[in-house]
């Protein structure tokens, strides 16, 4: 009775989860957009865009240790 819901919670964060990598990916290329195009960048510019990565690359590495693949 108890294990019914597993596959569903894992079902529910997985979608989460896809969602979350799709909005990541997004604000990386936007800053990353903005880094390139930008003359003399400031430090800030340059770490919001690391930040952006790691966070992108983080949620990539998530995925992939769960098995989540797009269903397209």
């Amino acid at each position: 009775m108890f294990f019914r819901r597993k596959g569903w919670l894992r079902k529910e964060y997985d979608e989460k989860l896809l969602i979350q990598l799709n909005k990541f990916k997004e604000h990386w290329q936007q800053e990353k957009l903005l880094l390139e195009k930008c003359f003399d960048p400031s430090d800030e510019v340059i770490c919001q865009t690391k930040i952006a990565e790691a966070k992108y690359i983080f949620l990539l590495r998530e995925a992939k240790e769960r098995n989540v693949t797009l269903m397209r």
